[in-house]
């Protein structure tokens, strides 16, 4: 999204646009009270967002994963009273191709935390098929979908986020 009438109409002149707005053309931050969204993204170091203090709950978690994080979704629609969701995802996303980082896994847990190769390696096979997320697009559009149908009237858009530009980019569903 590179110029205002490339947002969504839906999402113009609301929180969601006014986060593309800030990430994408920087701008300037008003001050905000009270959370106007709620911000899913993955867990990633890569990513950071830029806008003003207090706009947005927000939960990072591996390929904006939220479905393991339910309660706190809930918890900032029926207490923090938002009604948008921003669920973004970006390129080059470790949670895709879970399975190709067994070994890598495993050793790391190893090495960094103490653990026996056995225990890392249960752990991996009990873990890695609920967390693996596919192409990442797909899953955005799928949790997007998934998120609608449990809260109906809270508005929700998936994105990319380009690890090269640090833009938001609308995904065609």
């Amino acid at each position: 999204m590179n110029c205002l009438e490339d947002i969504p109409e839906e999402y113009r002149d609301t929180p969601i646009g006014l986060l593309i707005e800030y990430q994408n053309f920087h701008r300037p931050f008003e001050e905000f009270t009270q959370a106007q969204l709620l911000v899913g993204m993955c867990m990633d170091h890569r990513k950071h967002l830029h806008m003003p203090d207090n706009f947005a709950f927000i939960i990072r978690t591996g390929g904006a994963n939220l479905r393991y994080s339910e309660f706190k979704v809930s918890y900032a629609i029926a207490v923090g009273g938002v009604k948008h969701i921003a669920l973004i995802g970006h390129d080059n996303c470790g949670m895709v191709g879970v399975a190709d980082r067994k070994q890598l896994f495993i050793d790391g847990l190893v090495r960094n935390a103490g653990w026996t190769a056995e225990a890392a390696e249960e752990h991996f096979l009990q873990a890695a098929p609920i967390f693996e997320i596919g192409n990442e697009v797909d899953f955005l559009m799928s949790e997007a979908a998934r998120l609608r149908l449990r809260y109906p009237k809270v508005k929700v858009m998936p994105m990319r986020y380009s690890i090269e530009t640090g833009n938001l980019n609308k995904i065609v569903e």
